[in-house]
């Protein structure tokens, strides 16, 4: 159970990092605020993806 919630958290964090990704290229014209937001964004993002290599490298539990 503890895995789904884990896979949900990273899609999540791809979701959120996708769109400050956007926000940071093409909304934003402060430049403090489009570093803040790309780091934010790639930093959910290597998170996400870390998560989900140990996700599909740890496998199913096998249990009931």
């Amino acid at each position: 159970m503890d895995k789904m919630w884990l896979s949900f958290y990273a899609m999540g964090f791809m979701v959120i990092s996708m769109g400050l990704i956007y926000a940071s290229r093409h909304k934003l014209n402060n430049r403090l605020l489009k570093i803040v937001f790309a780091i934010t964004a790639y930093s959910l993002l290597i998170f996400s993806f870390l998560a989900m290599i140990y996700l599909v490298f740890n496998g199913p539990t096998g249990g009931a």
